[in-house]
């Protein structure tokens, strides 16, 4: 193993334990402020969306048929369908619309 090798993997646990383990040290009691508490709540599904909303389209072989998937989906989710059913609606649009 090349010594650059070592240096790197080290310096990437580092900085990983920090971010996680840094919070836990700076912050001591419960967080009050709404700003910050919204902010966190949603922090989680913003990246969830900026992984995914990217994939939707060029994860097919059109991207029409992703954006078409997108908003089905959306609704469908808006109309109180769950997480297996809205994804199995989304896989049904793609490939719908993609056999035309």
């Amino acid at each position: 193993m090349n010594n650059n090798t070592l240096i790197y993997i080290l310096l990437s646990i580092a900085v990983t334990n920090l971010i996680r383990v840094l919070p836990m040290l700076l912050i001591r009691r419960r967080i009050r402020n709404r700003f910050i508490r919204s902010f966190l709540y949603y922090v989680p599904y913003v990246t969830l969306a900026v992984m995914t909303f990217p994939a939707i389209t060029e994860a097919t072989t059109t991207p029409l048929a992703g954006c078409a998937a997108l908003l089905i989906g959306i609704l469908s989710a808006w109309r109180g369908f769950g997480l297996f059913p809205v994804s199995i609606i989304c896989c049904l649009v793609v490939f719908i619309a993609e056999l035309f």
